[in-house]
């Protein structure tokens, strides 16, 4: 990996919630920051929070569900930077509650493309950047859930995707063996966003009852993925979750 201070990292679904936490967190520690979304407004907002370090950062309007939006995306940083240090796999959509035999069809597909291909195409762009750069190698972190181990009610389509995004994770790892790419996936519980917000309001259990639910503040996600991030790519933590401790999560429902 290149230098503390030069580092490169793009973030996905930087325009808001965990995305901008840590693309801000990234550029406080010495990255050059490449913050990816749909909406530049939002980006742009996540730009100006960064206040002195707003040089280091550059904005790229991205969807990942397009792959010559994606393969836009990684040029710019190319282009820019000449290389890629940190893929932070962030953007993520998920849609209201309902029973599986309910789900419009062009609803899964937007879950399916943006959580699921979004990051496959990311993924693979950022592969083949980090083979061929010299130094080669950086680290791919894949922002999973715990819906990539254990189900909500009626939310096929969301675990449906962070279920396979566990299964890209695992591929992405034996495949980059050799290659200095080191590769691991987050699964976060309830952290403090405006995805989250509906837990304080009572979200709806196995048991079919409707229950508030703790959360936890989304510094605690930040300090979990910049662990990750920082740690040498002879080392990797192929998986962690970090989750509001009394959540039903464990033996959920």
């Amino acid at each position: 990996m290149s230098g503390q201070q030069d580092r490169v990292a793009i973030v996905t679904g930087a325009g808001s919630g965990i995305g901008r936490a840590v693309a801000l967190a990234l550029v406080e520690r010495g990255f050059h920051v490449v913050v990816a979304g749909r909406n530049v407004d939002k980006l742009q907002e996540t730009v100006a929070l960064s206040r002195s370090h707003a040089s280091k950062m550059l904005i790229a309007e991205t969807d990942v569900t397009l792959p010559w939006s994606v393969g836009q995306l990684f040029l710019q940083t190319q282009e820019a930077y000449q290389r890629l240090d940190l893929l932070f796999n962030n953007a993520g959509v998920n849609i209201p509650a309902a029973s599986i035999e309910d789900i419009n069809f062009d609803d899964w597909q937007r879950v399916v493309n943006t959580n699921l291909n979004g990051m496959f195409l990311c993924t693979q762009s950022a592969v083949r950047l980090m083979k061929s750069q010299r130094p080669s190698g950086g680290r791919i972190i894949n922002n999973g859930s715990i819906s990539a181990d254990t189900p909500r009610p009626g939310s096929a389509a969301y675990t449906a995707t962070k279920h396979a995004v566990t299964g890209l994770t695992k591929s992405t790892i034996l495949d980059c063996r050799g290659h200095n790419i080191a590769c691991g996936q987050i699964d976060i519980g309830n952290a403090e966003t405006d995805m989250a917000a509906a837990m304080k309001a009572g979200v709806p259990q196995a048991d079919g009852s409707i229950a508030v639910e703790p959360t936890m503040h989304l510094r605690h996600v930040v300090d979990a993925v910049l662990y990750m991030a920082n740690l040498p790519l002879d080392t990797n933590v192929p998986f962690m979750t970090v989750m509001a401790n009394e959540m039903p999560f464990i033996g959920r429902g």
